[in-house]
């Protein structure tokens, strides 16, 4: 009979607030704070600074091809665009908390979102070097811009959403015209890669940020002001006409306007503005943030006014030098037109960018910064609030003020500020304790909640201590040669004992709960005792431990394991060998040599019978313990193997590796069961609960990740069918990409190509299409001949074809095609042989019956017909196909745009009276004010009231001008 396993799957990932691949980003109301945390999205309530919620993909082995690299919330809605590593973009509601919709369109990770000033529109760039334009009330990609021939790296919509800028690591700006999908200008001037680009609310400036010391500033032109429209203030009008008036080209549509050198040498990551417009923060790859601020028009005016002021001082004491100078030099006057010129300039001084953005202040944080975000609410005691995240695993948030940045929020206590380096489990699998280089921090593997977070040394090795009162302390081996014993419950290092002359890299309980063994790189191995009064059961004020026996070794011992009896202890030196030696007498027993490397991890099953070493030189290798035999050595991982474990009372073993991979193994069959993937950089160490039901893993990506036991069984041949298929299908890719799409291939100039990408989901998708088509055509086939026999009257009963759920052919096929996800379509119809798109297009003028389904029909039609449009046009049976649709396409299409006038119309009158009702109150007290004066006006006697008389003198002798109220009926 065949063995079955049972499948361990993704659980929960916890310890990580943001990472480093993307940037964070607040949402529209202020209120939630967006951090990327490797695959999700953690969403954080910024007052309570906790996290609310977690944006996951719903996927059951996550990996580092679904890392997230930038988020973007739209500026309309409680909507949040992600973008990741594979190229895929996740629309989610943050309300809803769930995923809307996934594009997919990019061959490389995306780089930059952006979307438009209504929501309607997103752009995005990616490292494939392209730029795709996203309708997403749509949910469908509306074209491609190429041309760039780098990653791109920022994008910008400028007039209203008309136009979109993306700069790129290529050194120039691109600017595109959305309607004519066309490349419209392009800028050069940078001398390095252009990282981050944005205007202010009002666009009115373009800045460009580099590896180049200065900022570089570009008005936008419009080109209403040669019309005379009026457009921003006067000083930007002015530096608008004047770039107009020096323009080289009329179709341009940026034109610089000056630099402004930046402080520190660090290349630029991030220019943003905030909501206002009136502060603008330059993050660069380092500590720093340089607030700038935009001035307004009457203060730039003065600002340019000082400067030309300075400058005739300056002028005038030259001249004056010159003059008092000993030898008789001739004095150098200015012609007419300079002195004219510099009247004019003295009046009228023109303004440039240094008058305009002045340096504020320079914001400094402990860590280097990834990424920044402006809060889009204004608070009333600061200019603005800005978000950090850190490379340290952590988020601070700062009120920017008009003097300093005083920090108000810091979120770092619910992940390691570096790598997780060791796991320990307590006895009854109720608490999980991870340590890092400054701290250790005790968690809830249940609820991947953080209980306690104590300050220690750099923990290479941990252990809880068992007895009486189990999980009260813990044991941490430090790379500074102390053991420090921690009390959990008040989350204090209640001892720190000075162990070992060298780093402790292995510490491991006695199977009898009296003590402790611990390895160090002193080339020492020490035995530990607890208290008699511990042991005997009674609760200690202070835990202590005292060195009982010390065995001295020939190199650096790396991993110490003790036998479940404690008969032996394995010791696992830098030499690449593992020494046995008996317990009580620590007399040598057997040497295990085999590795080319040395042995970073083993252990020993639950009945004394194997231990398996893993080694750097990236193999496992499983011995007999009784007599030192291996049994069998494995090529488990593509890079070294950091830890190994047994199942309790099993010899099942799992084993973690540098190359990110977490596998199961079966030590009697010597069989490789399971590979799970999910961390995204080298995994340290593995934790495994008493009764084998969950794991719990550490990385260097400062993650911890819980795998737990499902009860879905899998066998072997099953497992490895599937990893050959992965395979197959990752070659298949892999090839398709070198022959169609070289990277040495470049884009033609300013080129427009189709938004979609073909993936496995589409060729999914086109072949149950076929095989819809195929249904529907046997179907109907048994019909016709079912009316024939029923017109003979031979017939049968019928029997419907069960797999077609009771619909007809035509509607079957419908309902194939409406499962398709609406970006997806045009790459599935795409794939359609011709037979098949003729056999589609002969069922559209039945679904026209159906009015909901017109856009779907619409666009299967076009893409068909311009797919096949040659093909169609020299085929005789598709004209009368292509004649039938040409006229119901066309009434069914303006009934529905009629249908969706009406509406826009109908919606239009309602917003009107709901302001007529709103307004209301307002007006019914102007009506009964009037009412009451003309009635105070008859008791005068017909007098009129005295301040509607003063009233009236007013108007008299300043015009009437004044307000007159009316009463709308």
């Amino acid at each position: 009979m065949v063995k079955s396993y049972l499948r361990y799957e993704a659980a929960a990932t916890f310890g990580v607030i943001a990472s480093l691949e993307s940037n964070i980003s607040y949402d529209n109301s202020g209120r939630f704070l967006l951090s990327p945390a490797l695959e999700k999205v953690g969403v954080w309530h910024v007052r309570q600074g906790l996290c609310s919620k977690t944006l996951s993909p719903s996927l059951s082995s996550p990996g580092p091809s679904l890392a997230v690299t930038s988020i973007v919330s739209s500026p309309s809605s409680s909507t949040v665009a992600i973008g990741h590593a594979d190229g895929s973009i996740r629309i989610w509601d943050l309300g809803k908390g769930t995923c809307e919709t996934t594009l997919n369109g990019h061959k490389g990770a995306v780089t930059a979102l952006r979307y438009n000033k209504i929501g309607s529109m997103l752009a995005s760039g990616s490292k494939d070097n392209d730029i795709i334009l996203w309708d997403v009330v749509g949910e469908t990609g509306l074209c491609r811009f190429r041309g760039h021939r780098d990653q791109v790296t920022d994008l910008l919509f400028l007039d209203s959403g008309k136009k979109l800028v993306s700069s790129s690591k290529d050194k120039f700006i691109r600017v595109w015209d959305i309607e004519t999908q066309h490349c419209r200008q392009i800028i050069s001037g940078h001398h390095s890669e252009i990282w981050s680009i944005d205007s202010d609310p009002e666009e009115r400036y373009v800045v460009t940020g580099s590896a180049d010391l200065e900022l570089r500033f570009y008005t936008i032109i419009n080109p209403n002001l040669e019309a005379g429209e009026p457009s921003g203030s006067a000083h930007h009008e002015k530096a608008v006409g004047n770039a107009l008036a020096s323009a080289g080209n009329k179709w341009d549509v940026l034109k610089y306007f000056g630099e402004i050198q930046r402080q520190t040498k660090d290349r630029v990551a991030n220019l943003r503005f905030n909501k206002a417009g009136n502060l603008l923060a330059c993050q660069v790859a380092g500590k720093t943030v340089e607030i700038f601020r935009m001035l307004d028009e009457a203060e730039s005016k003065r600002k340019a006014k000082r400067r030309v002021n300075r400058k005739k001082e300056k002028k005038e004491k030259k001249e004056k030098k010159e003059k008092d100078l000993p030898n008789n030099v001739p004095e150098v006057t200015e012609n007419g037109d300079e002195k004219h010129a510099f009247v004019d300039e003295e009046r009228y001084p023109s303004i440039v960018v240094s008058d305009v953005f002045k340096l504020l202040h320079i914001l400094r944080s402990g860590k280097k910064i990834c990424s920044t975000s402006f809060c889009p609410v204004n608070t009333k005691n600061c200019l603005a609030t800005l978000a950090l995240s850190l490379n340290n695993n952590s988020v601070e948030i700062y009120s920017i003020g008009s003097d300093s940045s005083t920090q108000t929020l810091a979120i770092e206590l619910h992940g390691h500020r570096s790598d997780v380096r060791s796991l320990s489990l307590s006895s009854d699998n109720s608490l999980l304790l991870s340590t890092s280089h400054n701290a250790v921090k005790i968690w809830n593997p249940s609820t991947c909640s953080c209980l306690r977070t104590i300050d220690s040394g750099y923990g290479l090795c941990s252990m809880f201590v068992p007895g009486a009162a189990s999980n009260k302390y813990a044991l941490i081996g430090t790379k500074a040669g102390k053991i420090e014993i921690i009390d959990v419950g008040s989350a204090t290092c209640v001892e720190v004992v000075e162990a070992h002359g060298g780093s402790i890299h292995s510490i491991a309980g006695m199977p009898d709960k009296s003590g402790f063994v611990t390895g160090s790189a002193d080339h020492e191995v020490k035995f530990w005792e607890y208290p008699k009064l511990w042991i005997s059961g009674e609760d200690l004020k202070c835990l202590t431990v005292s060195n009982v026996r010390t065995m001295k070794m020939n190199d650096d011992v790396l991993k110490i394991a003790l036998s479940p009896d404690a008969k032996y202890i394995a010791v696992a030196l830098l030499d690449c060998t593992v020494k046995v030696f008996y317990v009580d007498s620590l007399k040598f027993f057997l040497t295990l040599y085999g590795h080319k490397l040395p042995v970073l991890c083993m252990d020993i099953s639950s009945d004394g019978d194997l231990i398996v070493t893993g080694s750097a030189d990236k193999n496992i290798k499983i011995w007999g313990l009784d007599f030192g035999d291996c049994h069998k050595s494995i090529f488990a991982h593509a890079d070294s193997v950091m830890d190994v474990k047994f199942v309790a009372n099993t010899h099942y073993v799992f084993t973690v590796g540098k190359d990110r991979l977490l596998k199961y193994w079966d030590a009697d069959k010597f069989e490789l069961l399971l590979t799970i993937e999910g961390h995204h950089a080298e995994i340290w160490c593995l934790a495994l609960s008493s009764r084998g039901d969950f794991i719990v893993t550490g990385s260097h990506d400062r993650s911890i990740r819980r795998w737990d036991r499902t009860d879905e069984p899998f066998f072997i041949e099953e497992e490895k069918e599937k990893r050959l298929e992965e395979m197959f299908e990752g070659d298949l890719d892999g090839a398709h990409e070198n022959r169609y799409a070289p990277k040495d291939e470049l884009p033609e100039e300013g080129a427009v190509a189709s938004a979609g990408k073909k993936t496995q989901e589409t060729l999914s998708a086109t072949d149950l299409i076929i095989e819809a088509l195929d249904m529907a055509e046997a179907e109907t086939k048994r019909v016709t001949e079912y009316e024939e026999e029923k017109t003979r009257g031979t017939a049968t009963k019928f029997q419907p074809n069960i797999l077609m759920l009771g619909l007809s052919p035509s509607d079957y096929v419908l309902r194939s095609i409406s499962k398709v996800q609406p970006n997806d379509l045009e790459q599935t119809l795409l794939a359609l042989p011709f037979s098949d798109a003729l056999k589609l297009l002969s069922y559209l003028k039945n679904w026209t019956t159906n009015s909901g389904k017109v856009e779907v029909i619409c666009r299967v039609a076009v893409v068909l017909l311009q797919t096949h449009y040659h093909q169609l046009i020299s085929t005789p049976s598709a004209r009368p196909v292509l004649s039938d649709l040409k006229d119901v396409l066309h009434a069914r299409v303006k009934g529905c745009k009629d249908t969706l006038g009406f509406n826009l119309a109908a919606m239009d009158h309602l917003k009107q009276l709901m302001a007529m009702k709103s307004d209301a109150p307002f007006r019914d007290a102007k009506t009964k004010l009037l009412e009451i004066r003309s009635q105070l006006a008859k008791r005068n006697d017909g007098r009129t009231d005295p301040r509607e008389e003063r009233k009236k003198k007013k108007k008299q002798k300043k015009g009437s001008d004044g307000h007159a109220w009316t009463v709308v009926r």
